[in-house]
């Protein structure tokens, strides 16, 4: 194997320089997150300001040792991984060329399988093995787990103390406390001599189930060591994890330097809609209620003017279009339709981005009909709708004074703002 002078130590915070990148990187995004309780995979869901895979690959290929990187992923999901780069703006001043998307397989050592043989032919002596659900992964941690294999190990991994008591249980009989002063918990990257790894995948193809790629090596007794884990790299199982990830998140710039601490990603945004009236006689639908009128509205749907501003308030949140982009008027199947319908597909919305909605506040603007005696039935509404708790819903009413169109009684305007919180789904 051909040796290359790293010229790093363990710990030390400068940039490693080398002719040759040695270093491979394998981001294993198979998982279907099933613990996480949701839709939408937990490697798609926000974090601080990205998806949370989207944090591995920029750490990876803004690392200077890095020569190619390789995105594992289900085979229903590959067109977004790609997707997600795509869109997201410049991969960290690395090309989209030097990364690879392959499908993965139906267990974790199948999908690093699949990633290992992406990498035939290349040039790479190093190969970094990392969950996409640890997205805080830093220059510093990879630095040293090179520093670790240059010191004449065949494997490393970052761990971290245990430091709960353990107790050994059969049923809900106590068998023992187990000695913890010996045990760590394993993290990732774990990081191998690439020819080493690719011939522990192909010796243990069809054997039983491994949780992490050490456990190969452990089985063929290569050295391995260890190095110190951080916290910030725990793993992404349930919901609660985006909480406590978001508490421990800091600013950190390639290097892994730290800086304080990020604020929760909060968003607001804005929404704006106006149906005129029609000569037909009421009820109209408003807020989400049948209010008596004198006069109808004009209008695609049920004209419910309140609902579509919240609509729109929640995709301008988002950044995910308007109402009429995802509800066209020429669509004839909208007729007539119930705009609770579209209320409830705009908080669905939230969930598919990895948000939750925290608060909707609706001012209708007009001159007739009377809003107050129903404000409390249109807040109950907008809940039951949104799930929202009713006191994180407000609906206010104004007139214009008179004055343009609703004040001369010509129809019905509404604006709306909603809050959401990007990387929480509760």
């Amino acid at each position: 194997m051909n040796e290359v002078d790293f010229t790093v130590a363990i710990g030390d915070k400068s940039v490693m320089t080398t002719a040759t990148p040695t270093l491979a990187a394998i981001i294993v995004a198979a998982g279907s997150g099933s613990r996480m309780a949701q839709d939408t995979p937990k490697q798609f869901l926000d974090l601080c300001g990205k998806p949370v895979l989207r944090h591995s690959i920029d750490a990876f290929l803004s690392h200077p040792m890095v020569s190619e990187l390789v995105i594992v992923g289900a085979t229903d999901q590959l067109s977004r991984i790609d997707e997600l780069i795509s869109t997201a703006g410049p991969v960290s001043g690395r090309t989209k060329a030097r990364m690879q998307i392959v499908s993965g397989g139906a267990r974790r050592q199948d999908s690093v399988r699949a990633g290992l043989a992406a990498l035939a032919g290349t040039d790479a002596v190093l190969v970094a093995i990392h969950d996409a659900a640890r997205p805080f992964l830093d220059h510093r941690m990879i630095d040293n787990l090179i520093a670790a294999l240059q010191a004449g190990a065949d494997a490393a991994l970052p761990v971290m103390p245990v430091v709960d008591t353990l107790k050994s249980v059969e049923g809900e009989k106590i068998n023992g406390t187990v000695d913890r002063a010996t045990l760590r918990a394993a993290q990732t990257p774990q990081m191998f001599r690439l020819d080493k790894i690719k011939a522990l995948h192909d010796r243990f193809r069809d054997d039983e189930d491994f949780t992490d790629d050490i456990s190969m090596a452990e089985e063929a007794g290569l050295v391995i060591r260890t190095i110190p884990g951080e916290q910030k790299l725990m793993k992404l199982t349930h919901k609660t994890d985006f909480l406590i990830l978001d508490a421990l998140a800091r600013q950190h710039d390639e290097k892994g330097d730290q800086q304080p601490m990020t604020a929760p990603d909060i968003r607001v945004g804005n929404g704006f809609d106006v149906h005129k009236f029609s000569d037909a006689p009421g009820p109209i639908m408003l807020a989400g209620i049948s209010v008596p009128s004198d006069r109808g509205m004009l209008a695609h749907s049920d004209g419910d003017v309140g609902l579509h501003a919240l609509c729109d308030a929640i995709f301008g949140a988002l950044g995910d279009g308007d109402i009429g982009f995802h509800f066209p008027p020429s669509d004839p199947q909208w007729q007539g339709k119930d705009s609770a319908h579209f209320l409830a597909f705009a908080v669905n919305r939230c969930r598919h981005h990895g948000a939750s909605l925290r608060h909707l506040d609706l001012t209708i603007i007009c001159e007739t009909p009377k809003i107050t005696p129903h404000r409390d039935a249109m807040r109950a509404r907008i809940a039951e709708i949104t799930g929202l708790p009713i006191e994180r819903i407000g609906v206010k009413a104004t007139t214009s004074e008179g004055l343009g169109f609703t004040g001369r009684g010509e129809g019905i305007a509404a604006q709306a703002s909603a809050t959401v919180l990007f990387g929480a789904t509760t």
